[in-house]
This record gives C-alpha cells, sequence and structure tokens, in this order.
C-alpha cells in the first residue's frame, strides 16, 4: 500500500479533502470509483434477476421475458419492492434497539436525560403514569408491542403519531402498515420466486413499508433518543478533520444507534478512565464523530462537550479521517461503515470494535452490545483501546489537517429546538414564508456517494442553487457531512442565499441551511412539516416544500424515499432507483403517485436544472395557498 494513488481520485465538492485525499499513500474509495467506471446495464435498469436456477436472466427488447415467463415490469418492481424492505428491515432494527435500551434503563431506573420528551410521547400514546420510569418502560413496551404484531394487524401508534390527513388518505388507499416486522417479512417473501408478478401491488407495498419506516425508525427513533440522550441544543461547532486532537485517545464512531453508546459515553470522561489515558501518555478520551451516529452525537453535542470532539465527516470521509494516524479506535454499530476501513485500520494498527453483530467487519472484534453488561463492556473497550494507543503513537505517523472544515457550523437543530428558537411557535416561519422572504423550503437529505457527480458535488451544488433562489435548505443525513465541510451551514454563508432569504439570515444570525443531524432526522423534518401543515390547516402535499435525496446511497434510503412519497410530497433524485427497465414502475413513480398520495419522483442529474424544477413546483404550491 506505498505505490502513489494520487491522480485517480473522483471529484469532491470539498476540494481541500480532495486534495488532502489525492496525497494519501493508500488506496480509498475515492480511488476505486474509476476502476469500477463501468456499469451493468442491465442491473442499473432492474431487469436483472437472479432469483432461482434458470438465471440469472436479463430482460432485452429480443428477449421480454425471463425463463419463468416474468416480464420486466415484475422483474422490476420484485427488484425494487426486496430493496425497499431491506432498507425498511434496517431502520426497524435502529429503533427495536432504541425501544429496548429505553425499556431497559426504565426497568433499572437510569438516568432519563430528556423529560419534555417522555411526556411528549407519553401524552401521543395517551400513556397516563406518574412514576416517569414506569411512564418510560410503558412509552417503549407501546413502540414494541407494534413493531411486533402480525401483518394482519394495524399498529396503534401509527395513527397517533402519523398527520391526521394523512391517515385518512392512507386508510383510503388501504396502506395502514401491520406490525413494522411482519411487514418486512412479507415484503421479502412476496417478492420471492414465482410469487407476486402484480408491479402494481408490489409498488403499494412499499408505500406501506414507506409508512413503518418513517412513523417508527425514523420519527419515533428520535423521540426516544431524545428521552435517553437528551434533547438537542443551538450551538455553533467546529466540524471536519480540524476537529481531531492528537493529544487524546480518539475514538472513531460509525453506525445509526447512539444509545448504544450511552453508557460508554459516560465512562470515558470518569476520574478511573481519564487516569488510565493519562497513564498512557495522552490527556484523556475523545469520541470523532462520523456518519450517521456522529451526526446524532453532534446534534446533541452541547450536553457531551468533555467527550466529543466533533463531526468530521460522512461515510466517504471516513478513510480520510483515519489516514490522519491520529483515530486509535474504530467502533462500529451500523451500516455507512464501509469495508475499506478495514485495509487502512490494518495497517495504521487502529483496532476495530463491532458492537452489533448485523455490522461485524471482517477483521474487527466482536462484542455485542448488552444492556445489562454494559458497564463491563464499557470497562472492557477502555481497555482495550488504551492498549490500542499504547502500541500505535509514536509508531504510526500522524498526517493530520487542521485546517479542513470550520469552527462555526451551527448545530443541534431539531423541531423543538428550531421551534423554541423562533420564539415557541411556527408563526414567524410561517410569516416568513407567506410574505416570500423564504420562497419555500427543501429538505436535502440521504446519503452520499461518490457516483453522482463526485463525492457530494450534486448535493453541494443543488444545495448552493436553492439557497440562492430564496429557498431555505433543512438537511439530514451523511449529506449533512459535505454540506457542513464546505462552509454552507455557517452564519456567514448567508452570502450565499438570495437577496431576500439572505436579510432572513443577517437579521436573524443563522446560516441559509440548517443540519438537523443524521437520516434518522428526517422524520424530524417530517414532525416540522406536519405542524406547519396543521398550523395552516392543510394536508402536506399542499405545503411550498420539496425534497431531494440527490446523491442516494443505500437500501435504506429507498424506504426514507417511499416515505416522502407516502407523505405526498415531491422527491429528487440524482440518480433513479434501479426501475428504469419498467415503464409501469416509472409511470407510477413520476405520475401515477400524485393521483395516490400527492408525491412525485423526480430524476435530474444537474444541480442547476433540477434547483429550477424545485423552485417551479415551490411557486406552484405557493399559488395554490394563495401567497
Amino acid at each position: 500500500m506505498n505505490q502513489c494513488y494520487g491522480c485517480n481520485t473522483c471529484e469532491s465538492a470539498d476540494k481541500p479533502l480532495q486534495a488532502f485525499i489525492s496525497t494519501l499513500p493508500m488506496e480509498t474509495s475515492h480511488h476505486r470509483v474509476e476502476k469500477q467506471s463501468t456499469k451493468c446495464g442491465f442491473g442499473l435498469q432492474g431487469v436483472c434477476c437472479r432469483l432461482c436456477a434458470n438465471g440469472p436472466c436479463r430482460i432485452t427488447p429480443k428477449s421480454p421475458r425471463g425463463i419463468c415467463g416474468a416480464n420486466a415490469d415484475t422483474i422490476v418492481a420484485r427488484n425494487f419492492l426486496r430493496a425497499v424492505a431491506s432498507g425498511s428491515g434496517c431502520y426497524i432494527h435502529v429503533v427495536e434497539n432504541t425501544a429496548l435500551n429505553l425499556k431497559n434503563t426504565a426497568r433499572t431506573r437510569g438516568e432519563l436525560k430528556g423529560m419534555e420528551s417522555l411526556e411528549h410521547l407519553a401524552q401521543l400514546f395517551g400513556i397516563e403514569e406518574p412514576d416517569v420510569y414506569q411512564k418510560a418502560e410503558k412509552v417503549a413496551d407501546a413502540v414494541l408491542a407494534d413493531l411486533y404484531k402480525p401483518e394482519y394487524m394495524e399498529m396503534e401508534l401509527t395513527e397517533k403519531v402519523a398527520y391526521a390527513p394523512r391517515v385518512k388518505r392512507w386508510k383510503e388507499l388501504g396502506i395502514m402498515p401491520g406490525g413494522a416486522k411482519s411487514e418486512v417479512f412479507k415484503g421479502v417473501v412476496k417478492c420471492s420466486t414465482n410469487l407476486n408478478s402484480d408491479p402494481l401491488d408490489m409498488l403499494v407495498d412499499c408505500l406501506r413499508l414507506g409508512i413503518s419506516t418513517g412513523i417508527y425508525g425514523l420519527t419515533l427513533t428520535n423521540l426516544l433518543n431524545d428521552v435517553l440522550l437528551g434533547q438537542p441544543k443551538l450551538r455553533l461547532a467546529p466540524v471536519g478533520l480540524r476537529v481531531i486532537d492528537p493529544d487524546y485517545i480518539n475514538i472513531m464512531i460509525t453506525g445509526h444507534q447512539h444509545t448504544i453508546f450511552a453508557d460508554l459515553q459516560e465512562k470515558l470522561i470518569s476520574p478511573e478512565a481519564v487516569a488510565k489515558a493519562r497513564a498512557a501518555g495522552a490527556k484523556g478520551f475523545k469520541l470523532v464523530g462520523c456518519t450517521c451516529v456522529g451526526q446524532d452525537l453532534q446534534l446533541r453535542g452541547a450536553l457531551y462537550t468533555e467527550v466529543f470532539d466533533g463531526h468530521a465527516g460522512n461515510n466517504y470521509t471516513s478513510e480520510a479521517v483515519l489516514a490522519t494516524g491520529a483515530i486509535d479506535a474504530v467502533l462500529s454499530e451500523f451500516n455507512c461503515t464501509l469495508p475499506g476501513i478495514e485495509p487502512i485500520c490494518d495497517e495504521l494498527k487502529i483496532k476495530q470494535i463491532c458492537l452489533d453483530d448485523v455490522a461485524k467487519k471482517s477483521n474487527a472484534e466482536l462484542m455485542k452490545y448488552d444492556f445489562d453488561h454494559r458497564e463491563e463492556q464499557s470497562e472492557k473497550i477502555i481497555d482495550k483501546v488504551v492498549s490500542a494507543y499504547q502500541e500505535r503513537r509514536g509508531i504510526v505517523p500522524l498526517n493530520l489537517f487542521p485546517e479542513h472544515g470550520n469552527d462555526n457550523t451551527l448545530t443541534g437543530v431539531s423541531e423543538g429546538s428550531l421551534k423554541g428558537f423562533l420564539g415557541g411557535n411556527w408563526k414567524p416561519l410561517i410569516d416568513l414564508i407567506v410574505s416570500g422572504d423564504i420562497k419555500g423550503i427543501a429538505g436535502i437529505v440521504g446519503c452520499s456517494n461518490l457516483t453522482a457527480g463526485g463525492h457530494d458535488v450534486l448535493t453541494v451544488e443543488l444545495t448552493r442553487e436553492l439557497i440562492s433562489k430564496d429557498i431555505l435548505v433543512l438537511t439530514a443525513g451523511c449529506s449533512s457531512g459535505g454540506i457542513e465541510n464546505c462552509g454552507l451551514m455557517t452564519p456567514e454563508a448567508a452570502e450565499f442565499a438570495g437577496p431576500k432569504l439572505r436579510a432572513v439570515c443577517k437579521t436573524l444570525g443563522i446560516p441559509p441551511v440548517l443540519n438537523f443531524g443524521p437520516c434518522l432526522a428526517i422524520g424530524r423534518l417530517e414532525i416540522v412539516a406536519t405542524e406547519l401543515a396543521a398550523d395552516l390547516g392543510v394536508d402536506l402535499p399542499k405545503l411550498p416544500l420539496v425534497l431531494s435525496a440527490a446523491q442516494w446511497l443505500e437500501e435504506q434510503a429507498l424506504a426514507d424515499g417511499c416515505f416522502g412519497l407516502a407523505l405526498g410530497l415531491p422527491l429528487h433524485l440524482g440518480l433513479p432507483p434501479f426501475v428504469t427497465g419498467s415503464s409501469v414502475a416509472v409511470k407510477v413513480l413520476t405520475e401515477g403517485m400524485k393521483s395516490l398520495t400527492g408525491g412525485q419522483v423526480i430524476i435530474n442529474s444537474d444541480a442547476k436544472e433540477s434547483a429550477d424544477i424545485l423552485e417551479k413546483i415551490i411557486l406552484e404550491k405557493r399559488t395554490g395557498l394563495n401567497i
């Protein structure tokens, strides 16, 4: 791994990061893009089927059916449903673990840091209980009971949490979900060999999965996290590779399950742990944020200033974070943990520990999180990380990049902290939208990938285009990491906004792009949208609100997208999902969805053209509201 890879890196919106990666004496995902530039045309269209031993069958004009007789529409819809079910399963895994951690914390009368969020959930669920721990346990039990219902039994909390006009429409369409885990199971069964061949039926199932994903895997995960970990608070904080302090023992965290780190976070700043670090020659321990769990920790960073260094970057920045040489261990517990970090960790003697066996890396030690033994596990992790620090520091050269990123990104934005900033209600934001000072709102959400123009390129360029049109941007997901490292979440970024939005931002002292945190925070954006709609007395599709997952990457993003469509929102994608081989799937997603839920999919890989399309939709929505 000592050869030069420099000239073959992909483009990045973050030019300083691109230059840094080009100097690395090791291969990263940014180098492998070119080697994988030739794509399978059948795979891109979704018309390759490998479900049985007759295949793989590939659909072409000359061979319009597979050996079994399945046509392109069946194969595409089946592949799409399988992907959405898989993505939904990932989120349901996260909310299940989070609810279990809340239940166990309540059972053992542990610390609950978000009492306001607990009260909010108890009110939503209709739970009356004077003892806060029993109340928390009943909240957790209510979520778990819904997750474990069979597919034919409608989940009870959907109607209590979701926006009433949307629930009414979902009932009319017959897409209210049953038990979330059973919906995933049924989705997988339905798209198996020689079963369902009705593409419309399978696409409707995708909407049902989208609802359970959004209400449970996104919205409720955030609120449960708030109870355990504390509610977000607005603050200015550093981001980028500059957050890495080589004087500390640094642990990079990756994944989506913040509650799994809760005990360790506290232990790392205990006098005993600090003494171990100092005995090894360090000042103490620091957690370095990366991927979505890093975004979630950043969201609550005001509560964890002693242990949290800051958020360094998204999934495709993680290799560069490790290449600084100042990371001593990687703790992972879910996806967005790239397999490509493994050889880098080996070369730089970085300890890898996985806390959930669904995310087991090939050369990492598995220490599956066990609530009842969490304190013992935290102590073992601390000792292993100290040992790794002693073995590698002074041997592995440092390659720091303290100039990367910035020191004043606005973080801690949530539906609660933003409403509090506005005076406790949404009227100031609604007034700005009605007056036209803010033309509308765009949610830029989802992943980062390396193929839609390069690393964060389309995401950042689209964001710049939208704010220049006086459209306020709210973000959630790995896309947030690229946007913040490029400086668009600092108050100074107001200069990039259109004249009206610029004036608003300068008056309020805020950036034109507000970071709600991890991809899970798409659920927070849904809360903002529903509360705005409720204040205006309209259903969600009437809002001047658009979504873009410009650089979506994983199957989870497809489940997120189905939630957005079920909400009735326009959804822009820079790259099409693998459905273009089916005229039925394309027509349903881009046109037919409008009459079903009000949503639609828009595919465009050009930032300016996409911004123009989204602006036009916002203007149409404004006209519909007579503003």
